[in-house]
């Protein structure tokens, strides 16, 4: 399998999975602003809308989109618990967790680094990001993980797009549980390994 990705973008979600799983896999760099990878090679012929990440499962098969990739990389390691079977309520809840990051806090964070957007609603967004963060402190004060005591799909996702609060200046000490979250995680040999290949290693916690 290949991983087209760009350091420190939700890309990084499914790379610590692909090492949380043991799988092999080949890493490929995509220049996000040239939108090329390999030295030149046109990655819309990989996924025509241009971002990160795509998963090449095989020659020509290619898989788009965060939450389905990681739900095919943790399928392909059932033992590793990365995601409950499919058809068990718990997959659902897996689910609808994976559908809240990436909806209310990934798509959240977006504008936040558009520098054509204005202060005043640069300011509203991160209101509405603590809103949705709350929802995330309560679960995170009742166990480990969000869906209960095991790292599965859902905390990579988190671990990743909560990193980049420092960089829009979205304060994150009202969420406690949050940040010891993100401090366990961080801890974690493949999350240190997928840091350290993308050049990322101090920026773990």
């Amino acid at each position: 399998m290949k991983l087209f990705f760009t350091p420190g973008v939700c890309s990084q979600a499914p790379h610590i999975l692909l090492h949380e799983a043991g799988l092999p896999f080949e890493l490929v760099l995509v220049d996000k602003a040239k939108k090329t990878y390999d030295g030149g090679k046109d990655y819309l012929a990989i996924n025509r809308n241009g971002y990160v990440p795509a998963l090449e499962i095989e020659p020509g098969v290619v898989l788009t989109e965060g939450p389905a990739i990681m739900q095919y990389i943790a399928d392909q390691a059932p033992d590793s618990g990365l995601a409950p079977a499919n058809g068990t309520l718990a997959r659902y809840r897996l689910q609808s967790w994976l559908n809240f990051i990436t909806s209310e806090i990934h798509k959240g964070f977006s504008p936040l680094f558009n520098p054509k957007w204005p202060a005043e609603a640069k300011q509203l967004g991160k209101e509405q990001l603590a809103k949705r963060l709350e929802t995330v402190e309560i679960e995170l004060g009742k166990h480990e993980f969000l869906t209960g005591n095991v790292f599965t799909a859902a905390d990579a996702y988190l671990f990743v797009v909560t990193g980049w609060a420092g960089f829009v200046g979205l304060d994150l000490t009202p969420f406690p549980n949050l940040l010891a979250f993100r401090q366990r995680v961080a801890k974690r040999p493949a999350v240190q390994a997928a840091l350290a290949a993308e050049g990322l290693a101090k920026h773990a916690a």
